[in-house]
């Protein structure tokens, strides 16, 4: 009875952070310009809500293409994830764990669950 209370306890304290992660699609800075240009218009292209990364959107500061490609490219992926989308784009992204938003500019995300395992 001691032990599955104990599990229980980690579980409940384990739930409110450490069994839920979210996966962001970032591009990678080390690619080449042309690639991550290529990355944006196709995710653009696609249906990716690039408005954030125009000119006057929350995310066009700092108006850099790894920037911007980062955006794009994880707006496509968290909208198209569910019917079977990747976050590579030829190379040019990954996925990280590690939230890019910054000040004024929230990138979108899905939570995927973890798995718990039980202690012994």
């Amino acid at each position: 009875l001691m032990e599955a209370a104990l599990v229980l306890v980690v579980a409940v304290l384990l739930g409110s952070s450490a069994l839920v992660a979210s996966d962001f699609c970032v591009c990678r800075s080390e690619q080449p310009t042309a690639v991550l240009q290529k990355a944006i218009d196709y995710a653009c292209g696609q249906g990716a809500d690039c408005t954030a990364i125009a000119q006057s959107g929350a995310c066009y500061s700092p108006d850099e293409v790894a920037a911007h490609c980062s955006w794009a490219a994880n707006s496509y992926f968290q909208k198209f994830r569910s019917t079977g989308a990747t976050c590579d784009f030829s190379g040019a992204a990954t996925l990280s764990t590690t939230d890019p938003s910054f000040s004024g500019c929230t990138f979108p995300s899905s939570a995927r669950i973890g798995r718990l395992v039980k202690l012994q």
